[in-house]
């Protein structure tokens, strides 16, 4: 049984949904999510959560549910978490206890949002909203493309934590795809501008909330026809906005989620193409363009001839060499398993653990100097001789100590000390485009 953790980094934009209310009633907690279950149910169709998490994951059950609630449950509440492995789904419910009476927090992700492409989908996620409307006092939710929901500056709007966790959505900052705004920001608008919101969909919910939906469906939020019809209900809602300065704006944050065709240098694309993932989903099209003009130094690290060995007992330092090598093979295999094949892959995952780790800022200039560096050095010069059919030429000055490949040799040691200077050397100087390099001169 597969369960989802967090959202796949890789599986591109998705759907983000956010709902705090109360219930309809103060009952058991497990009562308290049932009319959310029900209408999750009936509605959830093509992303239905399969596994529930407690303190343990189970296969969906509504008596799972209830033994996840029993086990998560405290002082301050109870919460449960709900998952789906394709499409990735992540739901988390959380039922707070307050003075004034139990609230709810609902968070749902879901990738890719090519999903509420199709208008049936998306009437269908209107209705469960509708339906839950009926059974909890709705103060806010939304639903909107995880992407430009960064863009637009949530859940902060330039607030602090502290601020934001305090007021919520405590004004119109904001319009999305789907809203549903509480009674007392309804009156703070004002009810009859509210629902004469300009927009593909405006409804009175029963307990005074307004239900707002821009338009039919949530993935093409994007375009230029529905960038114009939410521009013109938020000006709608705040006058004292003007409509071509929204517009221009909505206008920035398409052409910044517009997808970006990987261009990357060929010795570092294996590399370069994880690192958009790292970033949040709203920068990632940047990266790609970013990463697609960035172009190393072609390496330098390298002699025409070989400096003559300058050591006594040159089989006993090559021993060496192959001692520092396992030191970080021992070091970082559990990080990095492929470490232990010593391949052309190997090198590029280390490229990207120490990337994502930003290792040389993150860790002393002393243990990198004295420890890291060597033995990177070692590893990666032991990679030309085992897979290139190099071989070492020892000398007294680690730096200087060289692989002899083909016509050239090549310099290790160097190599990992100038790549361990700082998080860009990481790629300036990058392990896999050294060994390609390397490659490419070889008999």
């Amino acid at each position: 049984m597969k369960a989802m953790g967090p959202l796949e980094p890789n599986a591109g934009d998705g759907l983000r949904f956010l709902l705090d209310g109360v219930p309809g009633h103060s009952a058991g907690s497990d009562t308290e999510l049932t009319p959310f279950i029900a209408a999750l149910e009936s509605h959830a169709e093509g992303w239905m959560p399969d596994v529930v998490k407690g303190a343990q994951r189970r296969r969906y059950s509504r008596a799972s549910i209830q033994k996840a609630l029993g086990e998560r449950r405290d002082a301050h509440g109870t919460s449960v978490a709900l998952y789906r492995a394709q499409p990735s789904v992540e739901l988390t419910l959380d039922l707070n206890l307050h003075p004034s009476g139990t609230q709810l927090s609902c968070s749902l992700g879901v990738q890719p949002l090519s999903l509420f492409s199709e208008r049936g989908r998306c009437l269908r996620l209107v209705d469960m909203v509708r339906t839950l409307a009926a059974d909890y006092r709705v103060d806010y939710a939304m639903a909107h493309g995880m992407a430009d929901r960064q863009l637009a500056g949530a859940p902060y709007f330039g607030r602090d934590g502290k601020t934001t966790r305090r007021d919520g959505f405590d004004k119109l900052y904001e319009l999305f795809w789907l809203n549903v705004f509480g009674p007392k920001l309804v009156e703070a608008v004002g009810r009859e501008r509210m629902l004469s919101t300009p927009a593909h969909l405006v409804e009175e919910l029963p307990n005074g909330s307004v239900l707002l939906v821009l338009w039919p469906t949530a993935a093409d939020f994007a375009s230029d026809e529905a960038r114009v019809a939410q521009a013109r209900a938020q000006v709608h809602l705040r006058p004292d906005l003007d409509f071509d300065t929204v517009l221009r704006t909505l206008r920035e944050r398409s052409a910044a989620l517009a997808p970006v065709e990987p261009r990357f240098h060929p010795d570092l694309a294996p590399l370069l193409s994880r690192l958009p993932d790292t970033f949040a989903i709203s920068e990632r099209q940047a990266k790609i363009a970013e990463l697609n003009a960035f172009r190393p130094p072609a390496p330098e690290e390298w002699l025409p001839a070989a400096l003559p060995p300058d050591v006594e007992n040159v089989e006993r330092i090559r021993r060496d060499y192959g001692a520092l090598s396992e030191r970080l093979v021992a070091a970082l295999h559990t990080q990095v398993p492929s470490i232990m094949n010593e391949t052309p892959e190997s090198l590029t995952d280390l490229d990207f653990y120490f990337w994502r780790e930003n290792f040389p800022e993150r860790y002393t200039r002393d243990l990198i100097d004295e420890h890291t560096a060597p033995a990177l050095g070692a590893y990666l010069g032991g990679m030309l001789v085992r897979r290139l059919g190099g071989a070492w030429v020892p000398r007294r000055k680690l730096e200087e100590s060289q692989v002899r490949v083909g016509g050239r040799v090549w310099l290790p040691f160097l190599r990992a000390r100038r790549y361990l200077q700082s998080r860009q050397s990481l790629l300036d100087y990058s392990l896999t485009q050294f060994f390609h390099e390397a490659e490419r001169h070889r008999p």
